[in-house]
Protein backbone atom coordinates (compact mmCIF):
# COMPACT_ATOMS: atom_id res chain seq x y z
CA UNK A 1 0.00 0.00 0.00
CA UNK A 2 1.47 3.52 -0.89
CA UNK A 3 -1.37 6.07 -0.33
CA UNK A 4 -3.01 5.58 3.54
CA UNK A 5 -5.98 7.41 4.03
CA UNK A 6 -8.27 8.75 6.96
CA UNK A 7 -11.78 9.85 6.73
CA UNK A 8 -14.35 11.48 8.91
CA UNK A 9 -17.22 9.91 7.62
CA UNK A 10 -18.24 7.35 4.91
CA UNK A 11 -19.71 9.24 2.43
CA UNK A 12 -16.54 11.69 2.33
CA UNK A 13 -14.33 8.48 1.94
CA UNK A 14 -15.94 7.25 -0.90
CA UNK A 15 -15.40 10.38 -2.59
CA UNK A 16 -11.90 10.20 -1.96
CA UNK A 17 -11.66 6.76 -2.85
CA UNK A 18 -13.96 7.46 -6.20
CA UNK A 19 -11.08 10.05 -6.80
CA UNK A 20 -8.27 7.75 -6.45
CA UNK A 21 -9.59 5.21 -8.55
CA UNK A 22 -10.60 7.00 -11.60
CA UNK A 23 -6.71 8.17 -10.94
CA UNK A 24 -5.82 4.78 -11.19
CA UNK A 25 -5.11 4.11 -8.01
CA UNK A 26 -6.76 0.34 -7.20
CA UNK A 27 -8.52 1.69 -3.62
CA UNK A 28 -10.05 -0.18 -1.26
CA UNK A 29 -12.23 1.31 1.22
CA UNK A 30 -12.30 -0.20 5.03
CA UNK A 31 -15.56 0.27 7.50
CA UNK A 32 -13.49 1.24 10.65
CA UNK A 33 -9.92 -0.07 11.59
CA UNK A 34 -8.91 -4.02 9.88
CA UNK A 35 -8.12 -6.34 11.76
CA UNK A 36 -5.84 -7.87 9.10
CA UNK A 37 -3.47 -6.56 6.27
CA UNK A 38 -4.68 -5.71 2.89
CA UNK A 39 -4.13 -7.85 0.11
CA UNK A 40 -0.79 -6.51 -1.58
CA UNK A 41 -2.02 -5.26 -4.68
CA UNK A 42 -4.17 -2.22 -2.93
CA UNK A 43 -2.65 1.01 -4.07
CA UNK A 44 -4.58 3.21 -1.88
CA UNK A 45 -6.39 2.52 1.47
CA UNK A 46 -9.23 4.38 3.15
CA UNK A 47 -9.60 3.92 6.43
CA UNK A 48 -13.65 5.18 6.68
CA UNK A 49 -14.31 6.51 10.58
CA UNK A 50 -16.97 8.00 11.97
CA UNK A 51 -14.83 10.94 13.65
CA UNK A 52 -16.74 14.41 12.24
CA UNK A 53 -19.27 14.72 14.98
CA UNK A 54 -17.71 12.89 18.04
CA UNK A 55 -15.75 13.79 21.20
CA UNK A 56 -12.78 15.25 20.04
CA UNK A 57 -10.44 13.09 22.58
CA UNK A 58 -12.43 9.93 20.45
CA UNK A 59 -11.75 11.33 17.45
CA UNK A 60 -8.08 11.95 17.74
CA UNK A 61 -8.40 8.16 19.12
CA UNK A 62 -9.61 6.48 15.96
CA UNK A 63 -7.84 8.60 13.91
CA UNK A 64 -4.61 7.85 15.21
CA UNK A 65 -5.34 3.89 15.64
CA UNK A 66 -6.27 3.82 11.66
CA UNK A 67 -2.66 6.10 11.03
CA UNK A 68 -1.21 2.86 12.60
CA UNK A 69 -2.58 0.08 10.76
CA UNK A 70 -1.89 2.22 7.35
CA UNK A 71 1.54 2.44 8.70
CA UNK A 72 1.83 -1.20 9.18
CA UNK A 73 0.97 -1.27 5.51
CA UNK A 74 4.03 0.49 3.91
CA UNK A 75 2.11 3.86 3.15
CA UNK A 76 4.70 6.68 2.47
CA UNK A 77 2.04 9.29 2.45
CA UNK A 78 -0.72 9.98 4.62
CA UNK A 79 -4.04 11.84 3.64
CA UNK A 80 -6.51 13.21 6.15
CA UNK A 81 -10.12 13.19 4.11
CA UNK A 82 -13.19 15.56 5.74
CA UNK A 83 -15.91 17.69 4.01
CA UNK A 84 -15.40 19.87 1.24
CA UNK A 85 -17.21 22.89 3.19
CA UNK A 86 -15.10 21.95 6.35
CA UNK A 87 -17.39 20.49 8.22
CA UNK A 88 -16.25 21.29 12.03
CA UNK A 89 -17.34 23.54 15.29
CA UNK A 90 -14.66 25.80 16.34
CA UNK A 91 -13.60 23.10 18.82
CA UNK A 92 -12.81 20.71 16.03
CA UNK A 93 -12.75 17.56 14.90
CA UNK A 94 -10.43 19.10 11.54
CA UNK A 95 -7.95 20.72 14.00
CA UNK A 96 -6.92 18.63 16.62
CA UNK A 97 -7.27 15.42 14.32
CA UNK A 98 -4.62 16.95 12.03
CA UNK A 99 -2.33 17.78 14.79
CA UNK A 100 -2.57 14.78 16.28
CA UNK A 101 -1.93 12.87 12.88
CA UNK A 102 1.03 15.29 12.04
CA UNK A 103 2.82 15.13 15.85
CA UNK A 104 3.00 11.40 15.37
CA UNK A 105 4.52 11.38 11.76
CA UNK A 106 6.54 14.47 12.60
CA UNK A 107 5.16 15.95 9.69
CA UNK A 108 5.56 19.77 8.92
CA UNK A 109 3.89 22.20 6.10
CA UNK A 110 0.70 20.66 6.53
CA UNK A 111 -1.87 21.89 4.26
CA UNK A 112 -5.00 22.08 4.65
CA UNK A 113 -7.63 22.23 1.40
CA UNK A 114 -10.89 21.55 1.26
CA UNK A 115 -11.61 22.79 -2.32
CA UNK A 116 -13.72 20.89 -4.80
CA UNK A 117 -14.21 22.87 -8.27
CA UNK A 118 -16.57 19.79 -9.42
CA UNK A 119 -19.02 20.22 -6.52
CA UNK A 120 -18.48 23.89 -6.54
CA UNK A 121 -16.48 24.48 -3.29
CA UNK A 122 -13.57 26.85 -4.41
CA UNK A 123 -10.84 28.72 -1.75
CA UNK A 124 -9.38 32.08 -2.68
CA UNK A 125 -7.58 34.32 -0.47
CA UNK A 126 -8.11 31.79 2.45
CA UNK A 127 -12.22 31.94 2.29
CA UNK A 128 -14.47 29.30 1.44
CA UNK A 129 -17.01 29.70 -1.51
CA UNK A 130 -19.78 27.43 -2.43
CA UNK A 131 -20.32 27.80 -5.89
CA UNK A 132 -20.06 31.95 -6.17
CA UNK A 133 -21.38 32.58 -2.20
CA UNK A 134 -19.18 32.71 0.68
CA UNK A 135 -19.69 29.26 2.77
CA UNK A 136 -21.18 31.56 5.49
CA UNK A 137 -24.08 33.20 3.55
CA UNK A 138 -24.65 29.68 1.97
CA UNK A 139 -27.66 27.27 3.37
CA UNK A 140 -24.76 24.92 4.72
CA UNK A 141 -24.89 28.42 7.83
CA UNK A 142 -28.01 26.03 9.42
CA UNK A 143 -26.08 22.67 9.57
CA UNK A 144 -28.19 21.19 11.97
CA UNK A 145 -25.02 20.02 13.60
CA UNK A 146 -22.02 21.80 12.38
CA UNK A 147 -23.47 25.28 11.53
CA UNK A 148 -20.67 26.54 9.25
CA UNK A 149 -20.81 30.63 10.31
CA UNK A 150 -17.31 31.28 8.84
CA UNK A 151 -15.74 31.55 5.57
CA UNK A 152 -11.84 32.28 6.59
CA UNK A 153 -10.61 29.42 6.87
CA UNK A 154 -7.43 30.39 8.81
CA UNK A 155 -9.46 32.09 11.40
CA UNK A 156 -11.45 28.80 11.76
CA UNK A 157 -8.72 26.59 11.72
CA UNK A 158 -6.94 28.88 14.30
CA UNK A 159 -9.77 28.48 16.88
CA UNK A 160 -9.10 24.72 16.90
CA UNK A 161 -5.07 24.63 16.99
CA UNK A 162 -2.16 25.14 19.15
CA UNK A 163 -0.21 27.60 16.69
CA UNK A 164 -0.41 30.16 13.88
CA UNK A 165 -1.85 28.98 10.59
CA UNK A 166 -0.50 29.95 7.51
CA UNK A 167 -1.39 30.76 3.56
CA UNK A 168 -0.15 29.51 0.48
CA UNK A 169 -2.40 32.51 -1.90
CA UNK A 170 -4.04 31.32 -5.50
CA UNK A 171 -1.02 33.71 -6.71
CA UNK A 172 1.60 30.82 -5.43
CA UNK A 173 -0.93 28.43 -6.78
CA UNK A 174 -1.69 29.35 -10.23
CA UNK A 175 2.36 29.95 -11.04
CA UNK A 176 2.98 26.47 -10.52
CA UNK A 177 4.39 23.61 -8.25
CA UNK A 178 7.84 24.88 -7.71
CA UNK A 179 5.98 28.39 -6.54
CA UNK A 180 4.00 26.22 -4.65
CA UNK A 181 6.22 24.49 -2.67
CA UNK A 182 8.70 27.61 -1.91
CA UNK A 183 5.95 29.42 -0.54
CA UNK A 184 4.71 26.18 2.12
CA UNK A 185 9.08 26.08 2.63
CA UNK A 186 8.63 29.92 3.79
CA UNK A 187 5.32 29.69 5.94
CA UNK A 188 6.73 26.83 7.39
CA UNK A 189 9.72 28.57 8.42
CA UNK A 190 8.02 31.08 9.57
CA UNK A 191 6.39 29.12 12.28
CA UNK A 192 3.54 28.26 10.25
CA UNK A 193 2.99 24.43 10.04
CA UNK A 194 -0.60 24.21 9.18
CA UNK A 195 -1.46 26.27 6.11
CA UNK A 196 -4.43 27.16 4.13
CA UNK A 197 -4.14 26.22 0.18
CA UNK A 198 -5.84 27.75 -2.24
CA UNK A 199 -7.77 26.30 -5.21
CA UNK A 200 -10.51 27.52 -7.74
CA UNK A 201 -9.64 24.60 -10.70
CA UNK A 202 -8.73 21.66 -10.72
CA UNK A 203 -5.79 22.58 -12.46
CA UNK A 204 -5.04 23.93 -9.29
CA UNK A 205 -5.26 20.70 -7.30
CA UNK A 206 -3.18 18.64 -9.68
CA UNK A 207 -0.12 21.45 -9.72
CA UNK A 208 -0.68 21.05 -5.31
CA UNK A 209 -0.59 17.41 -5.66
CA UNK A 210 2.70 17.64 -7.62
CA UNK A 211 3.94 20.03 -5.48
CA UNK A 212 3.02 17.61 -2.79
CA UNK A 213 4.90 14.65 -3.45
CA UNK A 214 7.41 14.59 -0.85
CA UNK A 215 4.71 15.59 1.78
CA UNK A 216 4.06 13.49 4.92
CA UNK A 217 0.75 14.61 5.86
CA UNK A 218 -2.05 16.04 3.91
CA UNK A 219 -4.76 17.29 4.83
CA UNK A 220 -8.53 18.37 2.40
CA UNK A 221 -11.05 17.08 0.44
CA UNK A 222 -11.10 14.59 -2.13
CA UNK A 223 -10.02 16.96 -5.03
CA UNK A 224 -6.39 18.13 -3.46
CA UNK A 225 -5.95 14.12 -3.88
CA UNK A 226 -6.22 14.21 -7.95
CA UNK A 227 -2.79 14.82 -8.21
CA UNK A 228 -1.43 12.36 -5.44
CA UNK A 229 -1.18 9.28 -7.62
CA UNK A 230 0.80 10.59 -10.39
CA UNK A 231 3.27 11.12 -7.89
CA UNK A 232 3.41 7.08 -7.07
CA UNK A 233 3.51 6.59 -11.04
CA UNK A 234 6.49 8.71 -11.92
CA UNK A 235 8.35 7.76 -9.16
CA UNK A 236 7.47 4.01 -10.51
CA UNK A 237 5.75 2.54 -6.98
CA UNK A 238 2.92 2.17 -9.37
CA UNK A 239 1.72 1.29 -12.59
CA UNK A 240 -1.12 1.52 -14.85
CA UNK A 241 -3.89 -0.33 -13.25
CA UNK A 242 -7.48 -0.98 -14.80
CA UNK A 243 -10.39 -2.54 -12.90
CA UNK A 244 -13.78 -3.61 -13.98
CA UNK A 245 -17.26 -3.34 -12.52
CA UNK A 246 -20.34 -5.22 -13.30
CA UNK A 247 -23.26 -3.79 -11.36
CA UNK A 248 -26.55 -6.01 -9.53
CA UNK A 249 -29.61 -7.31 -10.13
CA UNK A 250 -32.23 -6.79 -8.05
CA UNK A 251 -34.80 -4.29 -6.02
CA UNK A 252 -33.61 -0.88 -5.00
CA UNK A 253 -34.60 1.65 -2.04
CA UNK A 254 -33.44 4.92 -0.93
CA UNK A 255 -33.22 5.47 2.92
CA UNK A 256 -32.33 9.51 3.22
CA UNK A 257 -31.49 11.62 6.57
CA UNK A 258 -29.83 14.57 4.97
CA UNK A 259 -31.07 17.57 5.53
CA UNK A 260 -29.41 19.98 2.84
CA UNK A 261 -30.58 21.58 0.36
CA UNK A 262 -29.33 19.53 -2.22
CA UNK A 263 -30.77 16.35 -1.04
CA UNK A 264 -34.01 17.92 -0.31
CA UNK A 265 -34.68 18.79 -4.27
CA UNK A 266 -33.59 15.57 -4.54
CA UNK A 267 -36.04 14.18 -2.79
CA UNK A 268 -38.79 16.30 -4.13
CA UNK A 269 -37.63 15.47 -7.89
CA UNK A 270 -37.74 11.89 -7.03
CA UNK A 271 -41.40 12.08 -5.24
CA UNK A 272 -42.66 13.27 -8.98
CA UNK A 273 -42.48 9.80 -10.35
CA UNK A 274 -41.61 7.18 -7.38
CA UNK A 275 -43.04 6.24 -3.69
CA UNK A 276 -41.83 7.95 -0.89
CA UNK A 277 -42.52 7.94 3.03
CA UNK A 278 -41.44 10.76 5.20
CA UNK A 279 -40.18 9.62 9.05
CA UNK A 280 -41.79 11.21 12.12
CA UNK A 281 -39.05 11.48 14.40
CA UNK A 282 -41.68 11.37 17.71
CA UNK A 283 -43.06 8.08 16.66
CA UNK A 284 -39.59 6.42 15.93
CA UNK A 285 -38.46 7.56 19.58
CA UNK A 286 -42.15 6.64 21.24
CA UNK A 287 -41.87 3.05 19.35
CA UNK A 288 -45.43 4.09 17.55
CA UNK A 289 -43.53 3.74 13.62
CA UNK A 290 -40.86 0.29 14.04
CA UNK A 291 -38.51 -0.94 11.43
CA UNK A 292 -40.79 -3.64 10.58
CA UNK A 293 -43.36 -0.99 9.40
CA UNK A 294 -41.39 0.70 7.21
CA UNK A 295 -40.14 -2.39 5.62
CA UNK A 296 -43.41 -3.57 4.93
CA UNK A 297 -44.07 -0.48 3.24
CA UNK A 298 -41.31 -0.99 1.03
CA UNK A 299 -42.64 -4.18 0.13
CA UNK A 300 -45.68 -3.38 -0.72
CA UNK A 301 -44.07 -0.77 -3.16
CA UNK A 302 -42.11 -3.81 -4.74
CA UNK A 303 -45.18 -6.01 -4.91
CA UNK A 304 -46.32 -3.52 -7.06
CA UNK A 305 -43.39 -2.30 -9.32
CA UNK A 306 -40.83 -4.62 -8.60
CA UNK A 307 -39.07 -1.80 -10.40
CA UNK A 308 -39.80 1.10 -8.23
CA UNK A 309 -37.55 2.57 -6.10
CA UNK A 310 -39.13 3.34 -2.97
CA UNK A 311 -37.57 6.42 -0.84
CA UNK A 312 -37.93 6.59 2.77
CA UNK A 313 -36.85 9.98 4.24
CA UNK A 314 -36.36 12.05 7.26
CA UNK A 315 -35.21 15.21 5.95
CA UNK A 316 -36.65 18.30 6.86
CA UNK A 317 -35.93 21.90 6.40
CA UNK A 318 -33.88 23.73 9.10
CA UNK A 319 -36.29 25.41 10.81
CA UNK A 320 -38.51 21.58 11.06
CA UNK A 321 -35.16 20.11 12.26
CA UNK A 322 -34.55 23.37 15.04
CA UNK A 323 -37.97 22.35 16.62
CA UNK A 324 -37.17 18.74 16.51
CA UNK A 325 -33.56 19.09 18.17
CA UNK A 326 -35.60 21.68 20.85
CA UNK A 327 -38.33 19.13 21.39
CA UNK A 328 -36.01 15.96 21.79
CA UNK A 329 -32.32 17.13 22.24
CA UNK A 330 -30.13 17.36 19.08
CA UNK A 331 -28.14 13.54 20.13
CA UNK A 332 -31.31 12.00 20.86
CA UNK A 333 -33.15 12.95 17.95
CA UNK A 334 -30.55 12.28 15.78
CA UNK A 335 -29.42 8.71 17.46
CA UNK A 336 -32.68 7.72 16.27
CA UNK A 337 -32.53 8.27 13.58
CA UNK A 338 -29.25 6.83 12.71
CA UNK A 339 -30.81 3.58 14.25
CA UNK A 340 -33.67 3.32 12.30
CA UNK A 341 -31.94 3.38 9.28
CA UNK A 342 -29.11 1.52 10.19
CA UNK A 343 -31.87 -1.35 11.09
CA UNK A 344 -33.64 -0.68 8.39
CA UNK A 345 -30.63 -1.18 6.08
CA UNK A 346 -30.05 -4.56 7.59
CA UNK A 347 -33.43 -5.62 7.71
CA UNK A 348 -33.59 -5.07 3.81
CA UNK A 349 -30.37 -7.04 2.98
CA UNK A 350 -32.09 -10.09 5.00
CA UNK A 351 -34.70 -9.44 3.21
CA UNK A 352 -32.51 -9.67 -0.45
CA UNK A 353 -32.40 -5.95 -1.48
CA UNK A 354 -29.93 -6.33 -4.42
CA UNK A 355 -29.01 -2.73 -4.62
CA UNK A 356 -29.14 0.39 -2.11
CA UNK A 357 -28.94 4.33 -1.37
CA UNK A 358 -28.05 6.19 1.46
CA UNK A 359 -28.24 9.73 1.53
CA UNK A 360 -25.97 12.05 4.15
CA UNK A 361 -22.96 11.40 5.59
CA UNK A 362 -24.38 9.99 9.10
CA UNK A 363 -27.34 8.14 7.82
CA UNK A 364 -24.70 6.48 5.24
CA UNK A 365 -22.13 5.89 8.19
CA UNK A 366 -25.17 4.11 10.09
CA UNK A 367 -26.00 1.59 7.07
CA UNK A 368 -22.32 0.50 6.83
CA UNK A 369 -22.53 -0.09 10.35
CA UNK A 370 -25.70 -2.33 10.76
CA UNK A 371 -24.39 -3.90 7.84
CA UNK A 372 -21.02 -5.05 9.21
CA UNK A 373 -19.00 -4.22 5.83
CA UNK A 374 -15.23 -4.40 6.40
CA UNK A 375 -14.46 -2.98 2.81
CA UNK A 376 -16.20 -1.38 -0.20
CA UNK A 377 -15.13 -2.07 -3.96
CA UNK A 378 -14.89 0.70 -5.55
CA UNK A 379 -16.65 1.35 -9.05
CA UNK A 380 -17.99 3.80 -11.23
CA UNK A 381 -18.82 7.31 -10.59
CA UNK A 382 -22.34 8.39 -10.73
CA UNK A 383 -21.84 11.94 -10.18
CA UNK A 384 -19.15 13.97 -8.84
CA UNK A 385 -17.83 12.67 -5.40
CA UNK A 386 -19.99 9.66 -5.25
CA UNK A 387 -18.93 6.28 -6.70
CA UNK A 388 -20.95 3.01 -7.21
CA UNK A 389 -19.87 0.49 -4.26
CA UNK A 390 -19.86 -3.13 -4.19
CA UNK A 391 -20.07 -4.39 -0.44
CA UNK A 392 -20.73 -7.84 -1.41
CA UNK A 393 -21.57 -10.46 -3.91
CA UNK A 394 -25.11 -9.83 -4.35
CA UNK A 395 -25.04 -5.58 -2.84
CA UNK A 396 -23.85 -2.67 -4.26
CA UNK A 397 -24.34 0.92 -2.66
CA UNK A 398 -24.63 4.67 -3.00
CA UNK A 399 -23.53 6.19 -0.14
CA UNK A 400 -24.18 9.88 -0.89
CA UNK A 401 -23.01 13.36 0.91
CA UNK A 402 -25.92 15.42 1.62
CA UNK A 403 -24.61 18.01 -0.79
CA UNK A 404 -23.46 16.24 -3.60
CA UNK A 405 -25.03 14.99 -6.79
CA UNK A 406 -27.80 16.30 -9.45
CA UNK A 407 -31.66 16.68 -8.96
CA UNK A 408 -31.75 13.21 -10.35
CA UNK A 409 -29.24 11.50 -8.30
CA UNK A 410 -31.56 8.64 -6.73
CA UNK A 411 -32.89 7.25 -10.08
CA UNK A 412 -29.23 7.69 -11.71
CA UNK A 413 -27.43 6.09 -8.81
CA UNK A 414 -30.10 3.08 -8.97
CA UNK A 415 -29.26 2.70 -13.17
CA UNK A 416 -25.40 2.72 -12.33
CA UNK A 417 -25.64 0.47 -9.12
CA UNK A 418 -27.52 -2.28 -11.39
Amino acid sequence: MLLGCIGDDFTGSSDLANTLAKEGMHAVQYSGVPSSDAPSHVDAGIVALKSRSIPVKEAIARSLEALEWLKAQGCTQFFFKYCSTFDSTAEGNIGPVAEALADALGATGVIFCPAFPGTGRSIYQGHLFVNDILLSDSPLRDHPLNPMTESDLRIWLAKQTRGPVGHVAAAYVFAGPDAIKAKLAEEVATGRNLVIMDALRDVDLRAIGTALSDAVLVTGGSGVALGLPDNFRRSGAMGKTSHSWQGQAGTCAILCGSCSAATRRQIEVHKQTQPSLVLDVASIIDGQFRVSDAQAWVEVCWQKNADSLPLIYSSADPEEVQKIQQMFGTDVAAGALEGFFGALAATLVDAGIGRLIAAGGETSGAVVEHLDIDQLEIGPEIDPGVPALRASPSLTLALKSGNFGAEDFFAKAARQLG
